[in-house]
């Protein structure tokens, strides 16, 4: 048990605390996948007193452990900033390099991070951080209420790919050097978690002077480790952070994080004690290293759904997957059952919507759409195609298991109901790309996760319009109940939104609703205390070696 000072606060109680006041007025997805040999280094920020960059000191007597371990990715991190890093893997490597204002713990419990502790106004529009004092980045700046104002400032910044985390806030303001006022235009109910979860802060001298793209690529954060080596498409090392806040973390001296797109190489590598830990493995890949010496299996439900979704932001524009109809005979049409069967071993659950069971308001009245081709006929028939049409469709290469697979068995089930897809597999960095810019077609496959109880983050990343990078449907019904939503601090009251929002969703799709995995991923026998939660994040600084 890691002890910290100040209050915890399970951030859905904290949620009810501000229904009260309010009655009286209280976590990518998207990197580049090829396996490449051709390499691009790129070295970490230096420090005030040198110009060259070295590893971080030698551990000291005050944290145990030590050495290194070797993390496996599956896919090429795009960027290395928090608010930039396009997908899961990126953000995995760059959230070991940041902290936020506020931690969530394990347990889904508020514990103070950068900020000691924080007060709600009674009228839940204004909130006031007492910042952590004596904090330094790594290259020595130090951390105060400068910075959390200057991070804002360059957070919002609509060049970033998640700049509405930080729109979110309408002014942050310095009180004194360690006292922050920040206001939201209305009331957000979910405005603290989002701090938690997003609010990375970011040294202002060292951004200043490498700009937006050069602090993407060589970032300097106050987190656990700090980052020394970044050769693009080889490795990522990030060195022990010898001043961490944290007394006694971390636990290790480095960790050193290996892109391996090709799932079957990330097996091989961990039976060879080549790395020691390795994502994103198919239940087969799982099976085949239980039993093996010195590697251990690791199984956990994924907060996380796929789906296909339809574009009606541009390239869908006037295609027949405007109307609900088709959009229904599609949902029919895919045997999500047999696909789950045949490519996950069973190891998934089908989707009907992008809340799941274990967010705040899951719709448990609806059930998955049944596989129905004669259905599916009868519905492209009543809308007007019965001979079906042609229709482009793009899904990402090496980013998620058997996902290549999943595609193709989409694409041939939707033919045998008269829709003839073009399927463009594309290397995934290429992808989300496209997707960021709106430019993929009017059918793709993706997924989303969403880190604490509400499903808003994927609900509103998959289809907040123009204004999330990686939305690519809209319309007003969706918008309103969205917005609704989140300034809805009364759970109960929200929780029957999200369950109206879905009932919308189920009958009006935007997506063909695929599935929810279970994760699986393997660890050598030199790792010690490591946690994946169930949007697949990771937090290391805790994280130690045996040898």
């Amino acid at each position: 048990m890691i002890e910290r000072p100040g209050p915890r606060v399970k951030w859905w109680s904290l949620l009810v605390a501000l229904s009260l006041l309010a009655a009286a007025c209280g976590s990518s997805d998207n990197a580049a996948d090829s396996d490449s040999d051709t390499s691009t280094e790129t070295t970490a920020a230096p420090s005030d007193d040198t110009s060259e960059t070295t590893a971080a000191p030698a551990t000291d007597e005050s944290s145990a452990g030590g050495g290194e371990l070797i993390v496996a990715i599956a896919t090429q991190p795009n960027a290395l900033d928090f608010v930039n890093s396009a997908e899961r893997n990126a953000a995995n490597v760059a959230q070991q390099l940041f902290d936020t204002p506020i931690y969530i713990n394990d347990d889904g419990d508020f514990e103070p991070g950068l900020a000691e502790s924080w007060e709600i106004s009674d009228d839940g529009l204004t909130y006031t951080f007492y910042l952590r004092e004596g904090v330094e980045f790594h290259n020595g700046e130090p951390f105060n209420a400068d910075s959390m104002v200057f991070t804002w400032e360059a957070g919002r910044n609509p060049e970033n790919t998640y700049a509405t985390y930080f729109q979110r806030g309408e002014s942050v303001t310095k009180i004194d050097d360690y006292t922050v006022e920040v206001t939201t235009a209305e009331v957000d109910a979910l405005f603290l978690g989002l701090v938690a979860a997003t609010w990375a802060q970011m040294p202002p001298a060292y951004y200043d002077e490498v700009g937006l793209t050069g602090f993407s690529q060589a970032p300097v954060g106050t987190g656990p480790f700090m980052l020394t080596e970044w050769v693009q498409g080889d490795r990522i090392i990030l060195d022990k952070n010898p001043n961490y806040w944290r007394e006694g973390f971390p636990k290790l001296d480095r960790i050193t994080f290996r892109p391996i797109t090709e799932s079957s190489t990330r097996v091989a590598a961990i039976q060879t004690g080549e790395v020691d830990i390795v994502n994103r493995l198919s239940p087969d890949e799982a099976a085949s290293l239980e039993g093996v010496d010195g590697v251990n299996v690791v199984e956990y439900p994924n907060n996380r759904v796929y789906y296909i979704t339809f574009n009606n932001i541009t390239t869908g524009v006037g295609q027949p997957t405007e109307d609900p109809l088709v959009r229904q005979a599609f949902n029919y049409a895919v045997d999500t059952e047999g696909i789950i069967s045949a490519l996950f071993a069973g190891k998934g659950e089908r989707s009907t919507g992008l809340v799941t069971k274990g967010d705040l308001g899951y719709n448990d009245a609806l059930s998955p759409y049944p596989y129905d081709v004669d259905k599916a006929k009868a519905l492209m028939a009543e809308a007007g195609f019965a001979d079906g049409f042609s229709m482009d469709m793009a899904c990402p290469s090496g980013a998620y298991t058997n996902f290549e697979q999943v595609c193709e068995a989409v694409a041939a089930q939707l033919g045998e109901i008269g829709v003839t897809i073009n399927l463009n597999v594309q290397e995934s960095g290429s992808f989300w790309d496209l997707e960021a810019a709106k430019e993929l077609p009017p059918l793709f496959g993706d997924s989303w996760s969403s880190p604490g109880l509400d499903a808003y983050q994927r609900l509103f990343g998959a289809l907040g319009g123009q204004e999330a990078s990686f939305s690519a449907w809209s319309e007003p019904a969706i918008d309103d109940l969205l917005a609704e939503i989140i300034v809805t601090v009364d759970t109960d009251a929200r929780a029957a939104l999200y369950e109206e929002l879905q009932q919308y969703m189920y009958d009006n799709p935007p997506f063909i609703y695929l599935y929810e995995p279970i994760s699986f991923e393997a660890t050598s026998d030199r790792v010690v205390n490591y946690k994946p939660r169930s949007a697949e994040e990771y937090f290391l600084f805790d994280l130690e070696s045996a040898g």
